[in-house]
């Protein structure tokens, strides 16, 4: 265990050290919009990789029994999410006609890819309903073998510190709320902010602070030529978008 550990600590060392330096594309949700794909969905997954994003970002949250979902509203057309089983819930379909994947089948698809995989766990109820459904995901990627491409992003506070307590170290862990500065993220372990761009147009110093730290800068959901333009030029590591052709265009130029 502890040899297994050192590879994959090993691992996310050579991925930091030989990312490049230019802006990275992450695709929200995945590549969904284009034909026979939906937000979530494996086909969006397939297709980020397709395109050779840097990351696809999915969003998972949990069923009333305890199992992880893929999906990113609390409500499914009529159906909450927190309120129903996950065989209810699977059996709700997506736009492309695909159901409603269990983080397992997405992962599980993910293992075939090279695309890295930027997992959102949405608040839950209950600190420990997200302590419980960390729990879950570390277990699963553990048994995938997915660790040096896994990243996790969250709103929650709480959540962060949990994926940094027991994710393997080196592990990118960003927190989203847009609340807490370079500082304070570098002080509770945090990889650096995945921030709404608004964020960053308030406090552009924050991009040069947090590289001074050693610390990396995401930014969602950037869908703007404008906005992308900027935040490439302020040298932000990577830009979350619905539009990932439209940014590999453009960096095309820099």
């Amino acid at each position: 265990m502890v040899m297994r550990k050192a590879v994959i600590c090993t691992l996310f060392v050579f991925i930091s050290a030989n990312m490049m330096s230019q802006t990275q594309v992450i695709a929200h949700r995945g590549f969904w919009d284009t034909q026979g794909s939906a937000q979530n969905s494996i086909a969006s997954l397939l297709k980020a990789d397709s395109i050779n994003c840097y990351g696809c970002e999915f969003d998972v949250r949990m069923s009333s029994d305890g199992k992880l979902i893929v999906i990113h509203d609390a409500i499914h057309g009529l159906t909450s999410i927190k309120k129903n089983t996950a065989d209810t819930l699977t059996r709700l379909k997506l736009k492309n006609g695909e159901s409603l994947p269990l983080l397992s089948e997405y992962l599980q698809k993910g293992t075939e890819l090279k695309t890295r995989l930027i997992l959102e766990l949405k608040k839950l109820s209950t600190p420990e309903l997200e302590t419980k459904a960390i729990e879950q995901i570390i277990s699963l990627v553990s048994k995938m073998q997915l660790e040096p491409r896994m990243e996790y992003i969250s709103f929650s506070l709480h959540a962060v510190k949990e994926f940094i307590r027991l994710a393997p170290q080196g592990t990118p862990i960003y927190y989203l709320n847009g609340d807490l500065s370079p500082q304070e993220l570098k002080a509770i372990g945090c990889t650096g902010p995945d921030y709404n761009s608004k964020v960053f147009k308030k406090n552009p110093e924050w991009i040069t602070e947090c590289h001074s730290l050693g610390l990396k800068v995401n930014v969602w959901t950037v869908n703007s030529e404008e906005d992308m333009q900027w935040l490439i030029k302020h040298k932000v590591d990577f830009i979350t978008t619905d539009r990932p052709l439209v940014l590999r265009n453009l960096l095309k130029n820099y």
